[in-house]
């Protein structure tokens, strides 16, 4: 597996990969398909900064996009992680959040920051966040919808 940065030819596989999983609705990915195509128009911005785990056989087996933190000084958000279904549970999640991690820290980053939904189709992605050493720093009650509370995760980085 190697994680690179993302090309032009990435665009429709991630959007294909957001549908595949059938955890987002439809504002969800084209809110991803969004940042990619920002990521891709204007690189030198550093806003969204996207990286793709590559299978051998050179098909994407999932993508990552982070940016840092606008008036925040070191800090980063985590916007998207999305690992193709049969690479699940097979370290390509864990791959793409360390490529992130090391960014992070090559820049003197300090924290990260990574929100999701209390949803039961998130579930995995909370087990996740806290098997990599995020903790659960706020619960924003009724956020998405009623019932449905964002949850947000922080990760110091030690350097």
């Amino acid at each position: 597996m190697v994680i690179r940065p993302l090309v032009w030819q990435d665009k429709d596989k991630i959007r294909q990969l957001l549908e595949q999983r059938g955890t987002f609705n439809k504002k969800e990915i084209e809110v991803a398909v969004e940042l990619v195509n920002e990521a891709l128009r204007f690189p030198e911005r550093d806003e969204y900064c996207v990286a793709c785990a590559i299978d051998p056989t050179d098909s994407l087996a999932g993508y990552i996009c982070f940016g840092p933190i606008p008036m925040a000084d070191d800090c980063y958000d985590l916007y998207w992680i999305v690992v193709d279904k049969k690479y699940s549970r097979k370290g390509v999640g864990g791959k793409l959040l360390q490529s992130f991690e090391d960014y992070v820290m090559s820049k003197h980053g300090r924290r990260i920051y990574v929100d999701t939904s209390s949803g039961a189709a998130y579930n995995a992605a909370r087990l996740f966040y806290e098997k990599h050493g995020y903790q659960l720093v706020s619960v924003l009650e009724d956020f998405y919808q009623k019932g449905g509370s964002k949850m947000i995760y922080m990760k110091e980085i030690n350097h």
